[in-house]
């Protein structure tokens, strides 16, 4: 992969060191992690769903953990049955340990996660605080004017 080098940008710019850590992270990340696999599905305007494939690991086995804008999900290696041992004469499913860590947009939010058929579903939902939403402001009609006699007029 080229890598694309955006200090240029980040010489004249006050206050974007974030957008720099996240364009780093975005592309060591890309490079390095491969396991597990998972999906982002968009399921309405403001709601998501990540999908990520967890075959062998239980829920006692993965945290999930919101930090700074940044979900981390990690996985520890299930541990086998105590005094078993196992041999295999083909292992393709994968049982080590892992580290996924996703960048969350503004106001996004993790509503849950539920783990079904060796999938964990992590619901995600933008909730926009009422103060940043967008209001429409009402105009008020003016009161009719008077002509100038009839004020006149009701002053004396």
């Amino acid at each position: 992969m080229n890598a694309i080098d955006f200090s240029p940008l980040f010489r004249t710019a006050i206050g974007f060191d974030r957008v720099a850590r996240l364009l780093d992270g975005v592309r060591n990340q890309a490079e390095t992690q491969a396991y597990p696999p998972f999906n982002i599905e968009a399921t309405g305007d403001d709601s998501y769903v990540l999908t990520m494939a967890v075959a062998g690991f239980g829920p006692e086995d993965i945290e999930l953990v919101v930090r700074d804008d940044q979900l981390s999900i990690s996985g520890k290696a299930p541990q086998s049955a105590e005094g078993q041992e196992r041999r295999y004469v083909h292992r393709g499913i994968a049982g080590r340990a892992f580290e996924r860590r996703f960048v969350l947009a503004d106001h996004l939010v993790v509503q849950g996660a539920r783990m079904e058929n060796g999938l964990l579903h992590v619901a995600l939902k933008r909730e926009v605080p009422e103060a940043l939403k967008p209001r429409r402001i009402e105009i008020q009609a003016a009161a009719p004017r008077q002509p100038a006699i009839e004020q006149v007029a009701q002053a004396a």
